[in-house]
């Protein structure tokens, strides 16, 4: 990796602002969008954050100064090993420091008009079908000082477009790395499925350097046409040293489906604001939540179910493991429109405590404007039985052994709504790596 010196760092400033500015060769169009952003930015972070939101974070050691963008990426990456242990996939992106250093895509899926690839260039070549849904549909650039600094300061980032009653069997992949100290990543994801379409997407985070101090600040946007069905997974697999901020919403259409699921292993810090909007008749939400926390780590979700029309039905579960001093925090909302009669929606949150000190907080919420609903939510948290850790020991399994089969355990109720098993397995291994930190 080339080294990195001061004058190819940019700061997140106003001098920093154009210079970053000056070294895209991006169309007229697109620099308004950020300049327009950057404004909202510097408003925004003059105002107090959503305290319901924030309150349980504390954010006051967190100086956004340390860190910047790198513009001289070498296009040198340690990940390729990470990527051939990753199986086959229909196509691949990889992202270091917030640009695109590789990307591929079946023939096949090339001949029947998917596009996945760098967001920075697609987005260009293809605005008709790309700019009516960027940063306009699901994310918004005003939200807050996250989402307004992220959609000035974006780079690279993955987009995957599927046309109309195009069914992809074999999932996708996305790996967005850091390999800098300070460096931040503003990568945006961007998935759009057009009318009766279907793909699977797996996106994943990691660091080269498991000392580096990074941040990042993403946004992830996902398009679900009708009757289309989108399974997508993002496990954030950080270094315990990076600060994770992301604005994620999902917009599902009449007869959709979209089934994400979230793993939340790394960071320093994280905080993601996760949206479900159910904006068609019919339309099915299941969202599933994999949380591992160890050491000192403070994991955070703030997710809504929202309904906008009838019959529509959202299902979240999320499951927490706390180690170590780590806390886990989690804030559910379901909102019911007042026209979404016949409206299906749960959430649940379980926490499994492996450690006297560590804590869980799960907050679920209903706001019904409806009368003719059926809305539930329920949350649980408990410690490992220590009969339970003895009798696997009894049985000739070590105690890092029965750890793993407890929390294995633990976790398999979301596995089971994973039906893609290449999927299925990568979230599995690296739950299983996490658990050996600190034996």
């Amino acid at each position: 990796m080339a080294a990195t010196t001061a004058e190819n760092r940019i700061a997140f400033d106003s001098a920093g602002f154009e210079s970053f500015l000056s070294t895209r060769n991006e169309p007229e169009w697109l620099q308004k969008s950020r300049r327009d952003a950057f404004e909202q930015y510097q408003q925004l972070s003059s105002e107090p954050l959503d305290p319901e939101e924030f309150k349980r974070l504390d954010l006051r050691t967190f100086r956004p100064e340390r860190y910047s963008l790198n513009t001289s990426s070498s296009g040198e990456t340690s990940f390729e090993t990470l990527m051939q242990d990753r199986g086959e996939f229909g196509g691949a992106i990889v992202q270091v420091d917030g640009e695109c250093v590789s990307s591929s895509l079946s023939d096949e899926l090339k001949s029947q008009g998917v596009l996945f690839g760098n967001l920075s260039e697609l987005l260009i070549e293809h605005r008709e079908l790309l700019e009516p849904y960027f940063l306009k549909k699901a994310v918004k650039a005003g939200q807050d000082r996250f989402s307004a600094w992220h959609a000035s300061f974006w780079t690279g980032g993955a987009v995957l477009y599927v046309p109309r009653n195009v069914e992809i069997d074999v999932p996708l992949y996305s790996l967005i790395g850091l390999q800098g100290d300070k460096a931040a990543d503003l990568s945006h994801t961007l998935i759009i499925l057009e009318d009766g379409a279907s793909a699977t997407l797996l996106e994943e985070t990691s660091c080269t350097d498991e000392n580096a101090d990074g941040l990042h600040v993403g946004a992830v946007e996902l398009i679900v046409g009708q009757g289309s069905r989108l399974r997508y997974v993002q496990l954030q697999n950080w270094n315990e040293k990076v600060r994770h901020f992301a604005h994620q919403s999902g917009r599902v259409a009449r007869d959709a489906m979209l089934q994400w699921t979230v793993g939340g292993l790394g960071g320093k810090l994280m905080h993601i604001h996760q949206d479900v909007h159910l904006d068609g008749r019919g339309a099915h939400a299941q969202v599933n939540g994999v949380t591992f926390a160890t050491d000192k780590q403070l994991l955070s979700y703030y997710t809504q179910q929202t309904h906008h029309q009838p019959d529509t039905s959202s299902d979240l579960l999320y499951k927490q493991v706390c180690r170590d001093q780590s806390r886990c925090v989690w804030r559910g909302m379901i909102k019911v429109d007042d026209i979404a009669q016949k409206t299906d929606g749960y959430q649940r949150n379980d926490a499994l405590m492996l450690s006297p000190n560590a804590r869980a907080d799960a907050i679920p919420g209903l706001e019904i404007e409806a009368d003719d609903v059926r809305c539930t939510h329920g949350a649980t948290a408990g410690q490992v039985d220590e009969e339970q850790v003895f009798y696997a020991m009894c049985r000739g399994l070590s105690r890092y052994e029965a750890m793993h089969v407890i929390v294995e355990g633990f976790f398999a109720e979301v596995y089971d709504r994973i039906p893609v098993e290449l999927v299925r397995e990568t979230l599995s291994q690296a739950v299983e790596r996490k658990l050996g930190i600190g034996d």
